[in-house]
């Protein structure tokens, strides 16, 4: 059987990516739009980003911890390791960065951060299922 704290750590590594997603999701459609990247209007792609940051912020506006969170910390306390207070974005941004922050703060963050992917889908809008990127044809 796989020990709770390397269960607890593998949940550190997924809430980590799942962070980055969301983070690095919304700078990489800004950027991609640039470009011309078609990819980054894909509609599931785009989905699943806004479905990403609106659970986070539907958290934030209720102000239920994440699930992940706990789960992690009820882990690392069945391990006899410390568990650590607050959200997850909270404690990372606190150790890693030396914030302090209220709590307040960063459920404020992830509600702008949802405000912002959200118009983002006004401003590059996802291709809907369906329909095919037309190639540019050359004037005649």
């Amino acid at each position: 059987m796989v020990p709770d704290y390397l269960i607890a750590d593998f949940l550190v590594v997924l809430h980590a990516l799942y962070v980055g997603f969301v983070v690095v999701g919304l700078g990489v459609v800004w950027i991609g739009a640039g470009l011309g990247w078609a990819w980054v209007r894909n509609f599931w792609f785009r989905i699943i980003h806004l479905a990403a940051i609106g659970q986070v912020a539907v958290e934030a506006v209720f102000g239920w911890p994440c699930p992940l969170t706990i789960w992690e910390n009820q882990l690392r306390e069945q391990a006899g390791q410390a568990a650590y207070p607050g959200d997850f974005l909270a404690y990372w941004a606190d150790r890693l960065l030396y914030w302090n922050c209220p709590q307040e703060f960063f459920w404020t963050l992830h509600i702008l951060f949802f405000l912002a992917v959200l118009g983002t889908f006004c401003f590059v809008p996802p291709r809907w299922p369906g329909k095919r990127v037309q190639p540019d044809r050359p004037s005649a």
